[in-house]
């Protein structure tokens, strides 16, 4: 007997799976087309530290990136977004199937902008329009921090009718400012006469790396705050998706929804478990909800695929997630501050893998 993919099930309670991953092994030895086919994988995702894996491991870069190199005209960030840009182009033909048969909801590549300009509000826009004329694909998310800066960007980029993923948010703060970037951004597009329909957009919640901050200031709390360990990131998501339900699915965005908009999805980053005391798919089995997406890395979905269990639980147990921020409000823990401050390490570590690309293609 065949035992049944969870992954599958996922698809049918409303929550889409994208992979944390981009490399050309996997777009030439035809790894990406089988997860979407046999998984239904829906999306893929990119970032700095993805590329320097992928180029600095994978033997299909070599021929190229050599070639590249003997161009004394082109620079090492020219030549990164060169191999970049044909991954990102080659994984959006193979998602663009499913992009067309959902009409536009499923079936997004997403591309990051570089993470030296997280304080550029001008230069992220230009960088973020410039890469979705190189890409020239309908289903192209461009990726962009949210910082106070990237806010701004985010605006006006979808006020231009591009499609953004949001990265980099780990607050409930950062998901309202993005979401409000949203609506001002859509809003602006359809006043304008644009087709609001041709626009998507994704805020990226990043969840692992809020409980490995958390539990570590628990842990030197000690006492009563030991219990608390491992449920910060969980409450932080289902009290994030109880946001997004009262702005997207209420009557002030219902009117925006009428023109054509889409609401903007909340998506769960971050999801391989770091702490190995913790359920290696705890960030996938406790937030599984309707119009949600989990990006997830190889051994995240092989592990879901292989003993997940797929039932709704995002809407469950709402009361223990507020009370779970309450708590750590008790004991001194901002988790807004906190947010911030993993905002502030998650660009350093960005930008650091961004200069060692750099340093590949030099």
């Amino acid at each position: 007997m065949i035992k049944p993919n969870p992954l599958l099930r996922l698809h049918a309670l409303g929550q889409r799976i994208w992979l944390d991953n981009l490399s050309r092994t996997l777009l030439q030895e035809g790894t990406l087309k089988k997860l979407v086919t046999e998984d239904r994988i829906a999306g893929v995702t990119s970032n700095p530290t993805i590329f320097f894996k992928a180029i600095s491991e994978s033997p299909h870069y070599r021929g190229e990136l050599q070639k590249l190199k003997s161009d004394p005209a082109l620079s090492a960030e020219q030549r990164y977004e060169t191999l970049a840009i044909a991954d990102i182009q080659a994984a959006c033909d193979i998602l663009l199937p499913l992009h067309k048969s959902t009409n536009g909801d499923d079936g997004y590549v997403s591309l990051e902008v570089s993470p030296e300009l997280a304080h550029d509000a001008a230069g992220t826009l230009a960088a973020g329009l410039r890469l979705k004329a190189a890409v020239a694909r309908d289903n192209l998310l461009i990726k962009v921090p949210a910082t106070s800066a990237g806010l701004t960007a985010i605006e006006e980029l979808v006020a231009t009718g591009c499609s953004v993923n949001v990265t980099l948010m780990f607050s409930l703060r950062h998901v309202r400012e993005v979401a409000q970037a949203y609506v001002r951004g859509i809003t602006r597009h359809m006043d304008a006469g644009g087709d609001a329909r041709k626009v998507k957009s994704v805020a990226s919640l990043f969840l692992s790396r809020v409980d490995t901050m958390i539990d570590k200031r628990l842990e030197a709390i000690g006492g009563e705050a030991l219990p608390l360990r491992g449920k910060s990131a969980v409450a932080l998501a289902k009290l994030s998706y109880q946001y997004y339900r009262a702005t997207f699915t209420g009557a002030a965005f219902s009117a925006l929804a009428k023109r054509g908009a889409r609401p903007q999805a909340m998506l769960w980053a971050s999801t391989g478990s770091k702490n190995p005391a913790y359920n290696d798919v705890l960030y996938i089995e406790s937030l599984i909800g309707p119009q949600t997406v989990n990006t997830v890395p190889d051994a995240t979905l092989a592990a879901f695929r292989d003993h997940g269990k797929a039932e709704p639980t995002l809407e469950v147990d709402i009361d223990a997630a507020s009370k779970q921020f309450a708590a750590l409000q008790d004991f001194g823990i901002d988790m807004d501050a906190a947010g911030q401050e993993l905002q502030v390490e998650g660009l350093k570590q960005f930008a650091d893998s961004f200069r060692q690309l750099l340093k590949l293609t030099a």
